[in-house]
C-alpha cells in the first residue's frame, strides 16, 4: 500500500531543501562569476543531483546524451530541469514568468537559463538567434516544445518552430521523454506541476512521497541538415509520445 511520509519527515525535507537552495544561491553569487565553464557544469550537476536526493527522487536514464545538441523534452514539472542537469549540461529555455519568481527567477537567470517571452514575435526571433549561437559554440540547449506542463500521462502538441535554431546551426536534436514512478513501479502524477497548482503546492506533493523515480529516455540524434522543421517536430513528438504512453495500459 502506498503511504505518504509522516508530517515531521516532510517538514525535515523542506528544511533541508531550503538550506540546499541557500547554498546554491551562495555558490551562484560567489563562485560562478570567476568559474570556468567546465567548473560551472560540474557545480550544476552536483547541485542538481543533491536536490534530487533531498526530494527522494532517483533518476534512471536510458540512452546517452550527445554533445552540442538541442534537447526536446516533454514537460511535467519544475523538477524535469534538475533531472536532466543531473545527467548532462545544457542551457534551458524557460517562460519569461519564471524570471519573476522570488529567488527561483534570480537563481535560474544566474544559472544560464534563457527566457522566452511568449506572444512576442520579435523576442522569439532574437531568442532563436541566441539559441543557434549557443549551439554553434558547442553548448547544448534544452527546451520544452509543448510550451506548458502536463500531468505526465499525456502530451500536448509540439511547437515545431522551437526546433528551427537547431536547423539553422546544423546541430542534431535529441528527443527526451521523462516519466515519474512510485518506488513500487507504478506511474504517478505526484511530481507534476500543472494547471492552477502553485510552486509550493508542487514541492509539498513531492516531499510527501517516500521515494520517486524519474525515468529519462534519450533518443539517438535526429539529423537536421536539410530537415523540414514540421516533419522533424512530428518525428520527435511521436518518439516521445510512444514512451509517455508506453506503460499506461
Amino acid at each position: 500500500m502506498h503511504r505518504p511520509l509522516p508530517l515531521p519527515l516532510r517538514l525535515f525535507r523542506l528544511i533541508r531543501l531550503a538550506l540546499h537552495l541557500a547554498m546554491g544561491l551562495a555558490t551562484l553569487a560567489l563562485r560562478f562569476p570567476r568559474a570556468e565553464a567546465a567548473t560551472r557544469a560540474r557545480l550544476r550537476q552536483r547541485w542538481s543531483q543533491r536536490l534530487l536526493d533531498l526530494c527522494g527522487i532517483e533518476v534512471q536514464r536510458h540512452g546517452n546524451f550527445s554533445p552540442c545538441v538541442l534537447l526536446a523534452l516533454n514537460h511535467v514539472s519544475w523538477i524535469d530541469v534538475f533531472a536532466v542537469l543531473s545527467q548532462t549540461d545544457a542551457a534551458f529555455i524557460a517562460k519569461a514568468e519564471v524570471r519573476r519568481w522570488p529567488l527561483i527567477g534570480w537563481f535560474a537567470a544566474r544559472n544560464g537559463t534563457l527566457f522566452l517571452q511568449r506572444g512576442s514575435r520579435g523576442h522569439a526571433a532574437t531568442l532563436a538567434r541566441e539559441l543557434a549561437a549557443h549551439l554553434r559554440q558547442g553548448q547544448s540547449v534544452a527546451l520544452f516544445p509543448e510550451g506548458t506542463t502536463t500531468d505526465g500521462l499525456s502530451l500536448h502538441p509540439f511547437h515545431a518552430a522551437l526546433l528551427q535554431p537547431a536547423i539553422d546551426a546544423g546541430a542534431p536534436v535529441q528527443a527526451v521523454a521523462i516519466r515519474y514512478y512510485h518506488a513500487h513501479g507504478r506511474r504517478t502524477t505526484a511530481a507534476a506541476f500543472h494547471g492552477q497548482m502553485t510552486l509550493m503546492q508542487s514541492v509539498w506533493r513531492i516531499v510527501r512521497e517516500p521515494r520517486l523515480r524519474a525515468r529519462i529516455d534519450v533518443s539517438p540524434p535526429f539529423p537536421t541538415q536539410g530537415a523540414d522543421r514540421k516533419a522533424l517536430g512530428r518525428a520527435i513528438e511521436a518518439w516521445i509520445r510512444e514512451r509517455v504512453h508506453e506503460d499506461l495500459a
